[in-house]
């Protein structure tokens, strides 16, 4: 198997440091999108978190911030650091990289004056259609469930 080709497409993986939102409204669905189904993306035609990749030297926080603006048209006020992933592709020849995840709360009235310019819909989705229903990025499904299972997750060894 070789490791340095493109797929059937031409088209080559990139990976990057990347920051999501996870973004819950007021009457408590999470808010998807529907990605793009072109061949030059992580996982096309699933749901996921808005976001995307921190350019170099840029904070993620910045990052999440311009993202969820060039996504929807909002102005990102308060988003909450939930957790971060980290990923090893040097297996792949590749880099290692992060994905953080943020929370973030929405009115309905935010909602309803929303502009979609990435990706192929934008809808608002239960916990549990999300977690049981929808085809979600792999990444972005384990986050969800983190976040609305949280109540069920034992103690562990907490952090304070």
């Amino acid at each position: 198997m070789r490791l340095d080709a493109a797929d059937d497409s031409g088209v080559w993986l990139t990976g990057s440091d990347a920051v999501a939102a996870i973004i819950q409204l007021e009457d408590g669905r999470y808010l998807m999108q529907h990605r793009d189904s072109v061949s030059n993306i992580w996982y096309p035609d699933h749901w996921g978190c808005f976001g995307g990749a921190v350019h170099d030297g840029e904070d993620p926080q910045d990052a999440l911030r311009r993202e969820v603006y060039e996504e929807l048209e909002f102005n990102l006020g308060e988003a909450s650091y939930f957790t971060r992933f980290d990923f090893d592709l040097t297996g792949l020849r590749m880099n290692r990289y992060y994905r953080i995840y943020y929370l973030v709360e929405m009115t309905l009235a935010d909602m309803s004056q929303l502009v979609l310019h990435e990706g192929k819909d934008v809808q608002a989705f239960s916990g549990e259609t999300v977690l049981n229903t929808l085809r979600v990025t792999p990444y972005d499904a384990f986050a969800m469930f983190l976040y609305h299972e949280r109540k069920r997750l034992g103690p562990g060894d907490r952090v304070a």
